[in-house]
């Protein structure tokens, strides 16, 4: 014997239908870059622009590490690896000209002459570190941000790059305990 039927009235589109739709939609989504501004649309200058922002960002913090470890050699060996890793990213963001691994001995002599990007490091350990992990936060949360604008390898990498940033921050301030 069948079963009667459902007493409720199905809305809306079928899980079938869902399932043949999605992929899709899903492939047309994953083609739209949004407007770059760009003669063919592709979103390709607004991705390089948005690259070599983050990669220009990355150099700055890399300074700025360099400045707090001249300034405050004590914290050097917990800083190195940090700042070593805003190399790699960098790098990986196609930067790199000024943020090389071996520019930390060569900078922190020189950065002791002239102040951090944004200011005269503090005076002591904790608000220098406090700064470095303002800044961290910072472009992370600015990272965060342009996730949505920018097309997918990118996206992933400035995700994996925020993490670490967030992760920096972590090590940064809550590191001591």
């Amino acid at each position: 014997m069948p079963f009667p039927p459902s007493p409720r009235a199905r809305s809306g589109p079928r899980r079938r239908s869902l399932l043949a739709v999605a992929p899709a939609a899903l492939a047309l989504t994953g083609c739209t870059g949004g407007d770059s501004g760009g003669p063919a649309g592709d979103g390709q200058p607004a991705a390089d622009r948005a690259r070599a922002r983050a990669a220009r960002d990355s150099e700055a913090l890399v300074e700025r590490y360099d400045a707090v470890i001249a300034a405050r050699p004590g914290l050097a060996d917990r800083l190195r690896p940090l700042r070593e890793e805003v190399v790699r990213h960098a790098r990986a963001l196609g930067g790199g000209r000024k943020a090389s691994p071996s520019a930390s001995a060569s900078a922190s002599a020189s950065s002791s002459d002239s102040p951090s990007p944004s200011g005269a490091v503090p005076g002591n350990d904790k608000e220098a570190l406090a700064g470095l992990a303002a800044a961290e936060k910072e472009l992370a949360d600015r990272r965060t941000k342009a996730l949505g604008g920018v097309p997918g390898e990118l996206a992933r990498l400035l995700a994996s790059v925020a993490a670490a940033g967030a992760a920096h921050v972590y090590l940064l301030t809550e590191g001591d305990a």
